[in-house]
């Protein structure tokens, strides 16, 4: 007989690609997925500030995770989005690599992330989740958005 879980939540994340690696990014925050599309340059913004888009009539910031994370820049391609997020009434435009799908993760299956100084990727993580396509590094978007400059 199947014992039932009690508090256990389950989270959707969109999962997406920089580089070789999978992350997660809580669902809730996100207002839109778009392709990318021109970018105004925003004079003396720090070089992970790619600029701003309009969309719809709204001027949303934008930039690149991989620059802010300390990954390489590396050339656009088909498979490049904006992820729209809004944190706080906010919006800002993250760019990144790919996006694949919709994870459910539950609480279960989260392991927490110890944050070492000297290694920038891990302070944007909330944890880990075991997903059933494999291991995801669960964002934390306020982490991510903390230092921006905008």
């Amino acid at each position: 007989m199947e014992e039932l879980a009690l508090n256990v939540e389950v989270t959707q994340y969109i999962k997406i690609r920089l580089g070789d690696e999978y992350f997660g990014i809580d669902i809730k925050y996100v207002d839109n997925i778009v392709r990318m599309q021109h970018i105004t340059r925003v004079p003396k913004a720090p070089s992970y500030v790619k600029g701003v888009i309009n969309l719809r009539g709204e001027v949303i910031p934008v930039f690149s995770l991989r620059l802010k994370m300390g990954l390489d820049e590396i050339e656009e391609n088909k498979y490049f989005r904006i992820i729209i997020l809004k944190v706080e009434g906010e919006s800002v435009g993250i760019i990144v690599d790919e996006v694949r799908e919709v994870a459910n993760v539950s609480s279960d299956d989260v392991e927490k992330v110890y944050h070492n100084v000297s290694d920038g990727i891990q302070n944007f993580l909330s944890g880990v989740g075991k997903t059933d396509s494999g291991l995801i590094s669960l964002l934390d978007i306020n982490e991510v958005l903390a230092d921006k400059t905008l």
